[in-house]
């Protein structure tokens, strides 16, 4: 059995597998008097990652953002709180499919290697999801569309974490992950102000983003190259109990992995609660209508503020982490920031300037969690060398499941304590503020095997 360290089989040197040495090319490693070590991966691989997750992550965030919003006022302008059962269901079904992707790419065998043709594929499936929403019309149609781009381009994302699982050595995790977490922040936010220049157009408001995200993996999937899998060998059939298993792990065996994952999960659910009404909620407080459609002006000014301080959290907390190599103060900290923000958007009525430092306060914890907690992530990884995908797949619980349940237990919430028209969207920060605090404490207290 491996141990939980997912350095065990490149540094110490694990029993030898036919698979394992016939994916070692991925790894890009070196055979030295210690054992088999990673070697830096070029530039060239990082731009293109960094690239092909910056579209990405704006064609699936700009949905939740704003454009469902925009198009759940249209077709349900009486029930918008459906928002949340759409979001919720297709968050489910990508924790569903997660994994099962995850394995398959682990022991697909191509020319092409392991992850660009889930690459390829995942991307054309995303955007085609987005051309569905644009012209559903009625909600359950909406909802068709919107569980067809979120498997899309979440599995896109996934592919490019599963990449980085493969090639990445310990050395570079903090700098790759300050950027990719940087690029997890700006990419929402430039998504949203893209499509904010397109409302009032059903089509162009999904299909512009869509576009760059298509095209930023697709750059990826052509300019980097993979070894050739067709000569892996695994020792196991893929039959129903592997599949099944799949969708598990024994947190007992890997405590790191378990206890990051739980903080992970409330910290996603904290935000997934605050975000998934952001616009609906601004809407409320800034707007005598009530109506997003007449916000779009606001929500650009946000997104430009946002663009700059969710970068400085995402960069500084990868860089700096990994320069004092501490991972769990950080974690704690983004806990503690993103709790005081979330107080100040609850508490801060109309207010332009106090609901923009509570927006600024919250974009900065985020940045820096996401960074800090991705390079967390791929050092508690287990069976990191012939399992990443599966087990990232496991790990994509944490979001997805977030994503699949806030919003449904966002739904009676936002009803509470109120009455006509008004929804208590104040409610829903003060929870985000809860979960996100004791999310830094778990990861302080209990993730040993990282500073």
């Amino acid at each position: 059995m491996m141990s939980d360290s997912p350095f065990a089989s490149a540094v110490s040197g694990a029993p030898a597998s036919p698979a394992r040495d016939a994916l070692a090319a991925d790894t890009q490693a070196e055979t030295t008097p210690t054992g088999t070590v990673r070697t830096p991966v070029p530039p060239r691989y990082i731009v293109f990652m960094l690239l092909g997750m910056f579209g990405a992550y704006a064609a699936l965030v700009a949905p939740i953002g704003l454009t469902l919003s925009l198009r759940i006022q249209e077709l349900a302008p009486s029930n918008v709180e459906m928002l949340g059962f759409v979001i919720g269901i297709g968050a489910i079904v990508t924790t569903i499919v997660g994994p099962l992707a995850g394995l398959w790419s682990d022991r697909t065998r191509t020319r092409f290697g392991r992850r660009r043709p889930f690459a390829f594929g995942t991307a054309l499936l995303g955007f085609a999801g987005l051309v569905v929403i644009a012209q559903a019309p009625n909600v359950p149609m909406l909802l068709v569309g919107w569980i067809i781009a979120a498997v899309g381009w979440n599995g896109s994302m996934n592919t490019l974490i599963q990449s980085q699982a493969d090639r990445l050595p310990e050395s570079q995790y903090g700098r790759v992950a300050g950027l990719s977490g940087f690029i997890q922040m700006v990419a929402p936010v430039a998504g949203i102000a893209l499509a904010s220049a397109f409302i009032g157009d059903n089509y162009l408001v999904f299909l512009v983003p869509g576009a760059v995200g298509l095209v930023g993996m697709m750059a990826w999937v052509l300019f980097v190259k993979e070894r050739d899998s067709r000569d892996a060998v695994f020792e196991d059939n893929l039959g129903a109990g592997k599949l099944l298993s799949s969708f598990v792990f024994n947190p007992r065996q890997y405590p790191n992995f378990a206890w990051n994952w739980l903080a992970r999960l409330l910290f996603m659910t904290g935000v997934t609660f605050a975000s998934t009404f952001s616009s609906l909620f601004f809407a409320s407080r800034l707007t005598t209508s009530g109506r997003v459609v007449d916000i779009g002006n606001i929500i650009i000014v946000f997104s430009t503020i946002s663009i700059a301080v969710t970068g400085v959290g995402a960069l500084l907390g990868g860089f700096l982490s990994d320069k004092l190599k501490r991972r769990r103060a950080f974690v704690l900290g983004s806990g503690i920031v993103y709790t005081a923000g979330s107080i100040t958007l609850a508490f801060g009525g109309s207010d332009f300037v106090v609901l923009l430092l509570g927006s600024c306060l919250t974009g900065l914890a985020l940045g820096v969690f996401s960074s800090v907690d991705q390079a967390l992530v791929l050092m508690v990884l287990p069976e990191k060398d012939i399992n990443a995908g599966r087990f990232l797949g496991i790990n994509g619980y944490s979001n997805s499941i977030a994503q699949g349940v806030a919003p449904l237990l966002a739904v009676p919430l936002v009803l509470v304590g109120v009455s006509g028209g008004e929804k208590n969207y104040g409610l829903l920060l003060l929870v985000a503020a809860g979960l996100t605090i004791i999310a830094g404490v778990i990861v302080q207290w209990k993730v040993k095997s990282v500073r």
